[in-house]
């Protein structure tokens, strides 16, 4: 079969306007029926096209670059795509070679590869924009077509990155038509990864088709593992902190609540603690209800939408609430150090505390289901239960009003120790002078730790694939517990002097 050059030009043309950005989510739609191949034998027709063309020539439209050149022994091309070929010493003479190089095939082939799981394909309905699979690696450079009239068995290939923030597990891959019952999908068999240097992977092959590069999104298997026991480890921790820190509040609460000022103190530490716990509780349970990708490999990490945003209201309204009772123990610093000359009734600052802890997150996090729930963008859609960043960035309804309350807490710490350096002092009687330096100590540590976890926890997001931001998120999130026991409660003097009186008569009793 004879191939004019004019017919070829307008089939690549043709191509072209087929793996464009706007043609990307009708290819996700074929992508996600069950036993469809259009991609596969869209590329499997221009391999077959490319062993018949004749004579030497060249075309190019936007994003695909057609080359047909004779090699004597070896060949060298640079391709378009930021692709380079090179064969070395071949020991053939008058070799014709095709090079069709692709910059963004990658909106045809999906990333899956052998071992995906092709039941996970199932739709619920074609015209749903939220059904489509997740896949932990992504096409990360140009694909190039090779075909030679000769056997070749050493290829070696250069891709840029196309994200060169991708740096995890690279993986030098060839379009395998056999694989899945036939729809196709990447393998690695015949090709070696070689090299990672300046944002160019470099590869080597044993045989000539369709190549790319496949590059992780996600965190390596082994630190996702690592990264569970942190967690869940340290979760376990904070649990029993958070419980041996309201019952120790419990116990001492008359003793150290005589005054209104270590009231409000000790109201909000309790406060924290269980809006801490019930958010520590609300993970354990979303965690239950989300499947793990560790624990179920190449399964639909759907996440059921009811549990999840059951468990993900809680836990936004829990960890707001966390925050602004943090605000309340600022305010009520600011109040006793700054504002003097006012007096405030107990059962007036309660209310204003429990309007401000409770009320405030409460109205957040109704909001933003009301916001975001009526388009599908309140919860992420797989794998974690747990407020939407990719569509609505729904996350910020945490993170703003956390980050903002870290500021303010800050502000009123410059100025109330501003306040005592400038008049020697702070509070009226020994007391109260006493529930206000816990109240300093307390919030000078638990509001950079707290703005500290939950800035960690937007560099996730920002930067997925980064290990030590990961890990650090983890350790200060899973601690928060131990660290409200630690600086929230055993720091108070009075606290620690009243449980040792308590073991002591125990031991007199006992």
């Amino acid at each position: 079969m004879y191939v004019c050059s004019a017919c070829l030009q307008n089939i690549l043309e043709v191509v072209d306007e087929l793996s464009s950005e706007e043609a990307a989510s009708s290819w996700q739609v074929l992508n996600t029926i069950k036993n469809s191949n259009a991609n596969s034998q869209l590329l499997n027709a221009l391999e077959v096209l490319s062993e018949d063309l004749q004579g030497e020539f060249s075309i190019a439209t936007p994003r695909i670059t057609l080359n047909r050149t004779a090699f004597n022994n070896s060949f060298s091309a640079d391709l378009n795509s930021g692709i380079t070929v090179e064969i070395l010493d071949t020991r053939l003479s008058n070799v014709f070679i095709t090079t069709i190089a692709f910059s963004s095939l990658n909106n045809i082939l999906p990333p899956w590869k052998a071992t995906f799981n092709v039941s996970s394909l199932k739709r619920k309905s074609l015209d749903s924009s939220t059904d489509h699979p997740v896949f932990n690696d992504v096409i990360n450079a140009g694909v190039v077509l090779i075909k030679v009239n000769q056997e070749i068995n050493n290829v070696a290939l250069a891709y840029e990155k196309s994200d060169s923030g991708l740096s995890l597990d690279p993986q030098c891959v060839f379009w395998n038509f056999d694989l899945l019952d036939g729809s196709g999908a990447w393998d690695t068999e015949g090709c070696t990864f070689v090299s990672d240097i300046n944002d160019t992977v470099t590869c080597s092959c044993s045989h000539l088709t369709s190549f790319s590069i496949l590059m992780s999104t996600r965190i390596p298997k082994r630190m996702q593992e690592a990264l569970d026991i942190i967690t869940y480890t340290g979760v376990g921790l904070s649990l029993g902190s958070l419980v041996i820190c309201l019952v120790i509040e419990g116990y001492v609460w008359k003793k150290v609540t005589r005054n209104s000022t270590a009231l409000m103190r000790h109201v909000s530490i309790v406060n924290t603690a269980l809006s801490l716990l019930i958010a520590d509780i609300c993970f354990i349970v979303a965690a239950s209800v989300a499947k793990n990708p560790l624990e179920n490999p190449d399964e639909n990490y759907e996440v059921p939408a009811g549990p999840c945003s059951a468990a993900t209201f809680f836990m936004h309204f829990s960890y707001s609430a966390l925050f602004f009772w943090m605000l309340v123990s600022g305010m009520l610093l600011f109040y006793r150090t700054v504002l003097v000359f006012s007096r405030m009734s107990k059962s007036s600052m309660l209310a204003i505390g429990f309007c401000v802890g409770y009320g405030a997150p409460l109205t957040i996090a109704v909001v933003t289901v009301a916001a975001t729930a009526w388009r599908s963008g309140y919860i992420r859609k797989h794998e974690a239960c747990w407020l939407n960043w990719d569509e609505t960035m729904a996350l910020l309804a945490l993170v703003i009003p956390a980050l903002t309350i870290v500021f303010v807490n800050i502000i009123i710490l410059f100025v109330v120790l501003y306040k005592m350096l400038r008049s020697g002092g702070i509070g009226e009687s020994s007391d109260e002078k006493h529930t206000l330096k816990v109240i300093v100590r307390c919030v000078l540590i638990l509001t950079p730790l707290f703005g500290l976890t939950w800035s960690l926890g937007v560099g996730t997001m920002m930067a997925p694939t980064n290990e030590g931001i990961h890990i650090a998120f983890a350790f200060f999130n899973s601690l928060q517990g131990l660290f409200i026991l630690v600086f929230g409660t055993l720091f108070d003097s009075k606290v620690s002097l009243l449980q040792t009186n308590i073991c002591f008569l125990s031991n007199l009793i006992q």
